[in-house]
């Protein structure tokens, strides 16, 4: 419920913001101005499911201001990455990653609107919040912190799947690959699916 809740709001805004014409769209994206290709744009996104994650925190407040605090205050470009400005234009610093060595860092000169484009970018809307929490459960730290989540509450640690027997597999093998072939769509008897035409009549209509 809370994945759908967010999804249509989160869409319903987005799209409020397009008719009012408050996003801008450069470079490949230009073509998304357009609110029938942008409407098309986002219809496969209805479709998807959404998740939202929340949770209360464990060590109270305080540790989750202190957590957050080393992200929320970041900028999106350090003042040790600025060599120069005037007012046309901006150098920085930035990281080519396919260079190695010493040519990684390279400088790069911006126009000063481009530049302030690119910043803001970084601003998240009213409403946003830049946190990334994984929790207990992340990927990096799953196994480890259940086994020490088990330790600590004496529980008995699950069972291995190693000797679980795979089912097995009843689909037919293909003749041509060996793979096993898998079963999009039944006909009745009474319903053979129509033979496509064949080449020498689609040949002539054109020639007609």
């Amino acid at each position: 419920m809370l994945g759908a809740l967010f999804r249509r709001l989160f869409l319903t805004r987005l799209i409020q913001l397009h008719q009012t014409g408050r996003l801008a769209f450069f470079g490949m994206a230009a073509h998304l101005a357009d609110h029938r290709i942008f409407l098309r744009h986002l219809a496969p996104v209805r479709k998807k499911r959404w998740v939202v994650y929340a949770k209360p925190p464990f060590a109270r407040p305080q540790a989750v201001l202190a957590y957050l605090s080393r992200y929320t205050h970041r900028v999106a470009i350090s003042n040790r990455r600025l060599i120069a400005c005037d007012a046309t234009s901006i150098t920085c610093r930035y990281k080519d990653y396919k260079r190695d060595g010493p040519e990684r860092q390279r400088a790069m000169i911006i126009a000063a609107d481009a530049f302030i484009r690119r910043f803001l970018l970084h601003v998240l809307p009213r409403g946003f919040h830049r946190i990334r929490h994984y929790g207990l459960l992340a990927g990096s730290a799953r196994k480890a912190s259940l086994a020490l989540a088990r330790r600590l509450l004496e529980v008995t640690p699950e069972p291995a799947n190693d000797d679980i027997a795979e089912p097995d597999d009843h689909r037919p093998p293909c003749s041509c690959c060996g793979g096993r072939m898998v079963i999009i769509e039944a006909f009745e008897r009474w319903q053979q699916p129509r033979a496509p035409p064949a080449m020498t009549s689609i040949i002539r209509e054109v020639a007609s």
